[in-house]
């Protein structure tokens, strides 16, 4: 496992996944009895959760993340998306916590119960502690990872719960709202350089990086799928889910070949005109 990777591990039948003392037990069953006497009205839950993740771009482009993995874009709902529904789903517990820290990764658990439906699930996440040096991490930067473990062990436990149809009609809903109106050429153009002038002034990604990242020639072939897969990117990047120098690693090592390509390409012809002049 490669520095800010991880790995995570759906925990199976672990009788232990909400454990309970008997204050607490009694705390649990009453708030089961009462999801059981106030069902959640799905439709209103549905309807109420893309109302707050379509309340403004920001909101929205918080709801989605991108990774590169292989060189190819992943991309799914976050962490943020999964609080947004929890909150309007009703009849649900869920939460993450690290519960261990070894020398070399912090493991964190995320768990999510469905009292209405009685449907739980857990899921641990495994993140390294130690720099490409190979030097573990400082205590401040060993709680950074905690928390970076914390939000993808909820985001796969709750997702693992509520179901996929719910998730995806929010989700989509959120990524409709990210492009806003680019029913025109210059309205595209626009919300295009100012994506790229973005990731230039934060992250010194260049625009020839930026096409790269979304699979593309040109500038000109990234529309509104791609300027909703560099929201993705960037949120990913806002939230600690990966690194410039992670996201780079495939493009850059590619544009280093290049270089060097070319760089003897031009002694090869620089080398074949000095023994043209001797001659």
């Amino acid at each position: 496992m490669e520095n800010n990777e991880y790995e995570v591990l759906q925990v199976q039948h672990d009788q232990n996944i909400v454990q309970l003392d008997a204050v607490e037990r009694a705390n649990v069953d009453s708030q089961v009895a009462t999801a059981k006497q106030y069902p959640r009205n799905v439709t209103r839950s549905i309807n109420n959760s893309i109302a707050m993740a379509t309340m403004d771009v920001n909101t929205a482009q918080s709801c989605g993340y991108a990774l590169t993995r292989g060189g190819k874009p992943i991309t799914g709902p976050s962490v943020h998306l999964a609080k947004l529904i929890v909150s309007n789903w009703g009849n649900i517990r869920a939460e993450a916590k690290v519960v261990q820290i070894t020398d070399k990764q912090v493991i964190s658990r995320g768990t999510c119960w469905d009292l209405e439906n009685n449907v739980a699930t857990a899921f641990e996440v495994r993140r390294s502690i130690v720099g490409s040096s190979g030097k573990r991490y400082s205590d401040d930067m060993i709680t950074v990872t905690g928390n970076a473990a914390n939000a993808i062990a909820y985001r796969n436990a709750v997702f693992a719960v509520i179901p996929k149809a719910v998730t995806d009609k929010v989700y989509q809903a959120a990524q409709h709202c990210i492009t806003g109106d680019l029913s025109d050429n210059d309205k595209l153009i626009a919300t295009r350089k100012k994506c790229i002038d973005y990731f230039k002034d934060e992250y010194g990604i260049t625009e020839e990086e930026v096409v790269m990242i979304c699979g593309k020639q040109t500038v000109n072939q990234i529309k509104a799928e791609q300027i909703v897969l560099l929201r993705g990117v960037q949120q990913s990047l806002v939230d600690g889910d990966t690194t410039v120098e992670e996201l780079m690693k495939p493009y850059r090592k590619e544009e280093n070949k290049k270089n060097v390509a070319a760089k003897a390409a031009e002694t090869a012809v620089a080398n074949a005109a000095k023994k043209e002049a001797k001659a």
